[in-house]
């Protein structure tokens, strides 16, 4: 029997309450929405790719209008844990979990996880920054999938990979791209002037 696909799961249901008003996910670069930026890139990786938006963030909902992924809805109000959840409900397959604030990675990143998950189904695959710092994205294998279905908290799945920390295989991508996420104004701006915007 074939394995199931691994989806890339897209977490974007956050509140951008570090923004101080404005949302991050709508913050533009090159014309476009980053949240929009990100689901093309998840795209172009050759699988499923699923987004999860929380209630009532049509303005999200209507970046995403036209791409060819399914958006899924969290309203549980436990941070991360609940889209996490609700982006893994009917999965079997391994998931690639990916933060939707982080302008850096690539589609050519997320392909190669993909890829090399197929290679070894039982390892954690964790992207990490030249120097082997871990960051995101996290490919999870099939196994730990139902342990996703019952995480809780704004912790993410941090208790998943302390406890499978045997099955982690890092993986440097260029430059520091896996831990450069942008969830406040002062980050957005130094970001942009570092990419000479």
């Amino acid at each position: 029997m074939e394995p199931d696909a691994t989806t890339i799961l897209l977490l974007a249901a956050g509140r951008s309450s570090r923004m101080r008003g404005t949302d991050k996910l709508m913050e533009e670069i090159d014309g476009a929405p980053i949240l929009q930026i990100m689901a093309r890139r998840a795209t172009r990786a050759g699988v499923p790719v699923r987004v999860v938006l929380g209630p009532d963030q049509e303005t999200r909902r209507a970046a995403l209008a036209g791409l060819d992924l399914r958006i899924v809805e969290a309203t549980d109000s436990d941070g991360m844990a609940a889209s996490i959840r609700a982006g893994v409900e009917g999965l079997t397959g391994p998931v690639l979990l990916v933060l939707a604030d982080m302008p850096e990675i690539t589609a050519q990143d997320l392909y190669l996880m993909v890829s090399l998950g197929a290679q070894a189904p039982q390892a954690i695959l964790r992207a990490a920054s030249r120097d082997g710092q871990p960051g995101h994205p996290v490919l999870f294998p099939a196994d730990l999938v139902p342990e996703l279905a019952q995480i809780r908290g704004d912790q993410g799945a941090r208790d998943i990979l302390r406890a499978a920390a045997a099955r982690v295989h890092l993986l440097p991508l260029a430059g520091d791209r896996a831990l450069v996420d942008l969830d406040t104004p002062e980050a957005w701006a130094q970001w942009r002037a570092r990419q000479g915007a």
